[in-house]
């Protein structure tokens, strides 16, 4: 499958039914008695499934629109038309029903990812937190790096002299 859909070729008819002939033979490998006639798979095989009242029924497309970066592609036009002449662009289409609006846009992230960064933001948020929580404010007056007259001392090599008791 991944074969064919990076191939050029065109999908044919004859190429379904090749597909379906194989299908057929590995199920006759595999239940070489037969399906019995009430198996869905058999049913397809004879020709004679029936879909009314299931969830597959909705699935069924008979007139198709396809969409594109939420415009309909029209039959009478071609790709280069909407996508321009560059062969290495790579578009996904949707299929949807004729005359229906455009197809819903695909989630940008997974749910997983979603959860991921969400968990991610709360243990930032918590840290700053603990961090505002801690610094009341005035901790670097007493860092070596924020005494105006370190260079000053340095210079004169009065550097680490401590005037309170020891």
């Amino acid at each position: 499958a991944e074969v064919s859909t990076q191939s050029t070729g065109v999908l044919t008819l004859a190429v379904v039914q090749d597909a379906l002939d194989r299908l057929k033979g590995a199920v006759m490998i595999v239940y070489p008695m037969k399906l019995p006639p009430y198996d869905p798979v058999q049913a397809e095989f004879d020709g004679q499934e029936d879909l009314s009242g299931s969830q597959a029924s909705l699935e069924i497309i008979e007139q198709g629109a396809l969409w594109w970066a939420g415009k309909e592609l029209l039959p009478e036009k071609t790709l280069s038309d909407y996508v321009g002449r560059n062969e290495k662009t790579k578009i996904i289409v949707k299929l949807s029903k004729k005359g229906a609006s455009a197809p819903g846009r695909e989630q940008l992230m997974s749910e997983e990812e979603k959860k991921q960064m969400m968990a991610w933001q709360y243990r930032k948020q918590e840290e700053m937190k603990k961090l505002h929580e801690a610094d009341d404010g005035d901790d670097y007056y007493n860092s070596p790096w924020a005494n105006s007259s370190a260079l000053k001392n340095q210079f004169h090599g009065i550097g680490n002299i401590k005037w309170g008791p020891k």
